[in-house]
This record gives structure tokens, sequence and C-alpha cells, in this order.
């Protein structure tokens, strides 16, 4: 009685796990840092209109000649300063807004390429339609071109990994401005493996990304 018991039980448990699991969206994959600011400070609300991600990927060499660059837009975001410096933030990307400028000039090159990236080749937003970089540590720059490091947490397509940036950071009269480094990250750690055919080019794996964001203080 016991073993049949126990050979029923098998079964109903695995239709059970699978009916849990298909209810939960697809989990997210995180090997990020621990979040160490605060929001302890004066509140600002980002600027969607004059932030941006700028992004630039490469064909066979990396090059200018082989390259396509573009923007992404900022749906949402906020920082935090206190005692003048910047303490915490978090931006918020708009996959949709995701669209190439060096094809400007050839709007159906550019509807192609840009329905490509939104695609499951490569961004797949529809299921993924944002992206985000959590703050997770400020660290002052005492040398070199920018006078800050950005420990941070970048997520895509789901995925989370830490990243770091050199930035340049300005607080001034209510507003608050990042500008990061042009930074290499590899697509393929989040999950971004499309390549061509050999005959079209390989697409390196590196893309590279630089932030530039303005927040304005909440009266």
């Amino acid at each position: 009685m016991r073993k049949k018991l126990f050979s029923l039980a098998i079964p109903a448990l695995f239709v059970a796990a699978v009916m849990v699991s298909c209810k939960k969206d697809k989990p997210l994959t995180s090997d990020s840092n621990e979040v160490t600011t605060t929001k302890d400070g004066n509140q600002y609300t980002l600027d969607t209109l004059n932030s941006k991600v700028e992004w630039k990927g490469y064909k066979v060499f990396k090059s200018d000649n082989t390259s396509h660059f573009g923007t992404i837009k900022f749906e949402s975001g906020d920082v935090t300063v206190k005692e003048g410096k910047l303490e915490s933030g978090k931006f918020v990307a708009d996959m949709n807004s995701l669209t190439s400028v060096d094809l400007k000039d050839s709007p159906e090159d550019m509807g192609k390429l840009n329905g490509h990236l939104k695609s499951g080749d490569f961004f797949e937003v529809e299921k993924f339609p944002t992206a985000s970089y959590e703050i997770t540590k400020v660290t002052p720059a005492t040398e070199g071109d920018y006078n800050t490091l950005l420990d941070g947490n970048l997520t895509i397509k789901g995925i989370t990994k830490p990243v770091q940036f050199k930035a340049n950071i300005s607080v001034k009269d209510g507003e608050v401005s990042v500008a990061t480094e042009p930074k290499d990250i590899k697509r393929e750690e989040f999950g971004v493996k499309f390549q061509a055919p050999a005959e079209n080019g390989v697409i390196k794996d590196e893309v590279t990304l630089q932030i530039n964001v303005k927040a304005l203080e909440k009266k």
C-alpha cells in the first residue's frame, strides 16, 4: 500500500511543480553586487527628455567602418544626493526606443536594423521591454579624466551583471548630470548570442555603452 501511494505521489508532485513554474515569469539570472547605497538625502527625478544611452556594435573588426551606433531613451529614473554628492540612483531604459543613428538617412535600412535588434535574435523587447542600471557604490576618483567610479548592476533581458563605469558627475543648482565613459560589455553574457552567416561578417561580442543622464531636484 505504501509503495502504491509513493508511486502516485511522484507524478503528482511533478505535475504540481510544472504548474507552479508555468505560472511564474522567466526567472532573472543574477550575478550582482550588493546595494550599499541609500536613499537618505535629497531626491532627484530623471529628466527623460535629456537623458539617453548611446550604443555601438561592431562587425568583424572593431572600427567605425564596420559598426552601427544609436541611442536608447530612458523611461524613468531617480537619484539621491547627500551633502552635495551623489549617493544612489537607478535608471530604467525603454528598449522599444532603441534606434540606430548611423542609418538615419536610409529609413528602409534603419527600419530593418531596428526591427532585427528588437527581435528575439537580439534584445527581444516584447518580452523584455526595459533594461536598467542600479548604482550600488559611489567612489570618488583621484586621477584620470573622470571624477567618480560607479559600481552598479546592469540588467538586460532579465540577466543582471555587475558593471563598473568611470563617470563625470556634477551636482549644481538643483541638477545632477552623470556622463559615463564608453564601456564595452559582452552581449553574450546578457543572452544576446545571435550570429549572422559568416559571409555577412562576424558580429563582435562587445557592445559599447555610454550613459548620459540629467536629473532634476524634486520640489
